[in-house]
């Protein structure tokens, strides 16, 4: 078991790098029905939320601070560990109970292991997990619009999941290729969000944004250890990643990048740091989004 949770460490290093994606997601624009009525809504602000693993924690500090000033999303789009933390916000979690689940989460509760050839974890605990803290309620039954974001293992191209089981779009945009198996849904397969868009900004303009804040909490080459095979696999990611990474966030209104560029992927241990992290962060950026909303109001 302690040689299993060592491995499940390591893997889980992927969720931290932005991988490269065969599209970039500027260029995808969401259709169907669901999109339609999410666009049909008043959405002034949206929040993007990217991938980052247990760094992900940094997410429920930005939300905090949000929270305190008032200032509530719209919309909110997520990948990896982004749509964790955004499906269990847009269902109705406050901080305050974000702040708990993550007080109890780590990673023995995502080690369901697969003796499959497409990856070590199954992935069902993420998903029951997710369903048993949205009281089994489907996205489209969220109080505020939600979607995750992953990627179509066949061409690469971009999926928004707007409707349907939250776990298993959770599952999907955070199934790391080779660590997570790939997700079935309407008989093809998906992988993790962050092959495709990072850090959804452009899947949250296309669905009605006026102004987006964009919260980056990718690893940064410059912080990743290049001693194994390994870890220079990730690294090589990680700097490919970033380029997509920037394409989306050039599209943003306001950036916050919390500085956790030496907490790892796997720091569950570090979780309130990165918290405090993320909240630091957006404290920082809270004039230049108040600038942005009001001259949207204008």
């Amino acid at each position: 078991m302690a040689r299993r949770s060592t491995l499940l460490r390591a893997l889980l290093l992927a969720g931290a790098v932005s991988l490269p994606g065969a599209r970039a997601a500027a260029q995808q624009t969401p259709s169907g029905g669901a999109a339609a009525a999410v666009r049909g809504r008043k959405q002034r602000f949206g929040l993007a939320l990217g991938g980052g693993a247990a760094r992900g924690f940094a997410h429920v500090g930005v939300i905090s601070v949000l929270e305190q000033e008032g200032l509530i999303p719209d919309l909110i789009t997520g990948t990896s560990a982004g749509s964790l933390v955004g499906a269990l916000y847009a269902s109705g979690m406050n901080a305050k109970a974000l702040r708990e689940m993550s007080a109890t989460m780590d990673e023995a509760a995502l080690g369901d292991w697969n003796l499959g050839a497409r990856g070590v974890v199954k992935g069902d605990a993420l998903q029951n997990l997710v369903n048993k803290a949205v009281q089994g309620r489907r996205i489209e039954q969220f109080p505020r619009p939600f979607a995750a974001v992953t990627t179509d293992l066949f061409n690469g191209s971009m999926r928004i999941l707007l409707t349907g089981d939250a776990g298993l779009a959770v599952r999907a945009s955070s199934a790391v290729p080779s660590v997570f198996a790939p997700v079935a849904i309407d008989g093809r397969d998906y992988v993790d969000g962050g092959l495709s868009s990072p850090v959804p900004v452009s899947v949250c303009r296309a669905l009605g944004a006026q102004v987006v804040l964009a919260v980056d909490i990718s690893a940064k080459p410059s912080f990743q250890p290049t001693d194994t095979l390994p870890q220079v696999l990730l690294q090589t990611f990680a700097i490919m990643g970033q380029n997509l990474a920037a394409g989306e966030l050039r599209l943003a209104d306001v950036v916050v990048t919390p500085e956790i560029g030496d907490i790892s992927s796997t720091g569950f241990a570090q979780r309130q740091l990165a918290i405090d992290e993320g909240a630091a962060a957006m404290r920082r950026k809270l004039p230049e989004l108040r600038r942005r909303l009001a001259a949207a109001v204008g």
